[in-house]
């Protein structure tokens, strides 16, 4: 019951990914990312431990796919999990548990991958990807939102959603946007708001930390 992508823009370095469902608290349990590396997407009975573990395996020097091979490998209950990962050359990978319920799918792009579970149709992540690739210019905030709408334009969860996240990593330990929606009637349209509000500053806000006596703000 949970659609998600991992993406990669090639112009600025920076990896993102953004996460549905209709449980809440996704952004604190799915989406797992760090600067210069990559990350990992875990959902589908979730184990949020999955997450920064990835993460250490792509540290380490792993590949997307040797990083989702360890992670099968080091939990006895893979049959339950649904894993992506992508790495610092933006290579992919997935994982689909034996136990996962239907409906089930991925879809692999240039620099991205789409991952979802308990669908409504299984076409729901290669529309994610496609709306993903189709504005290659564009943020890289922008593009995860695209295909997150995509997502739910193409059939989604087929029963409300209840949360959402977007989060991304550019140059610094910290994330460049970590944006959540929680307990939200319409929490894709809520997050894209949230984005709006925040893109303006999100590089002010870089500044104050790694910069405070450039930056403009209080």
């Amino acid at each position: 019951m949970t659609f998600s992508l991992l993406g990669h823009c090639s112009r600025t370095g920076q990896f993102g990914a953004a996460c549905t469902t209709s449980s809440i608290g996704i952004g604190a349990r799915v989406p797992f990312l760090a600067a210069r590396l990559g990350g990992v997407l875990t959902q589908h009975r979730t184990d949020p431990r999955l997450g920064p573990r990835g993460v250490e395996l792509l540290r380490s020097g792993c590949t997307a796919q040797e990083t989702i091979d360890a992670l099968v490998a080091s939990t006895p209950d893979h049959g339950w999990r649904q894993l992506a990962a992508i790495d610092g050359a933006g290579r992919t990978a997935h994982f689909h548990g034996a136990r996962m319920k239907p409906a089930h799918a991925e879809a692999h792009g240039q620099g991205c991958v789409a991952i979802g579970n308990i669908m409504a149709s299984e076409r729901v992540p290669q529309a994610m990807v496609d709306a993903f690739l189709a504005s290659p210019d564009a943020p890289l905030a922008e593009r995860l939102l695209l295909a997150l709408q995509a997502g739910e334009d193409a059939g989604g969860e087929g029963r409300p959603l209840v949360s959402a996240a977007l989060l991304v990593v550019a140059g610094e330990s910290f994330p460049f946007v970590d944006l959540r929606a929680d307990r939200d009637p319409a929490p894709i349209a809520a997050l894209r708001g949230m984005w709006a509000d925040y893109a303006p500053l999100a590089e002010e806000y870089v500044a104050r930390a790694v910069r405070p006596n450039q930056a403009r703000g209080g």
